[in-house]
């Protein structure tokens, strides 16, 4: 591990097939967009590291296709995960329907309890929205998850969703501590809201 990182994260992204998952994480990743992005097939894995008020993190991003097919890599998936995005399209009710059984998943093979949950709202920019941010608050709320509203294609929300999410992993010290360097301590009090993104991000 470089001296200067302060510990590597193991970051999900779930939710179901054509949300725009890898979308998200290519624009993270790479700042690039392809709306002709063909379906995952399997797992996707990519690296980034991201600084986050002065602590430097190298995430781990998993990636997984949406298809009831490849649900036989779950188990592997999720073991070890400190923070997963769960994703949905705003224009398509069905999959915020399919959230809980998402959840379900998580909580069945997750391998930590206080792993840290971020819900994305995703595609903004199209029209026809079936769902308005007021619902997806509310899950998010019910479930005690971040919340934000995110495009893959304008660029939207999408920062500031893995930044919420690392920062707030990294005010959880059991969630990394191990994994790193245990005598570690960050000076930021972690009831603390973080504020980085202005009102993009919701705390519930």
């Amino acid at each position: 591990m470089e001296d200067d990182v302060l510990t590597t994260l193991k970051i999900l992204i779930i939710g179901e097939s054509g949300v725009g998952k890898s979308s998200l994480l290519l624009r993270f990743t790479d700042d690039t967009f392809d709306p002709e992005l063909a379906a995952t097939i399997g797992v996707d894995f990519k690296v980034k590291t991201l600084t986050i008020d002065g602590n430097r993190a190298k995430l781990a991003i998993w990636d997984t296709a949406g298809q009831e097919r490849f649900r036989t890599l779950t188990p592997s998936y999720y073991r070890g995960a400190q923070g997963v995005i769960l994703v949905y399209d705003v224009t398509r009710r069905d999959t915020f329907a399919k959230l809980d059984n998402w959840l379900n998943e998580l909580e069945t093979y997750c391998t930590r309890n206080d792993l840290v949950k971020m819900l994305v709202g995703n595609k903004i920019d199209k029209e026809g929205h079936e769902l308005d941010r007021s619902e997806g608050l509310k899950f998010a709320r019910k479930h005690s998850m971040l919340f934000i509203e995110a495009s893959a294609k304008t660029r939207d929300g999408v920062q500031c969703a893995f930044e919420e999410l690392v920062e707030k992993i990294l005010q959880t010290p059991g969630l990394w501590e191990s994994e790193g360097r245990g005598g570690v301590r960050l000076a930021e009090d972690e009831d603390v809201a973080p504020g980085s993104c202005g009102g993009y991000c919701s705390l519930v």
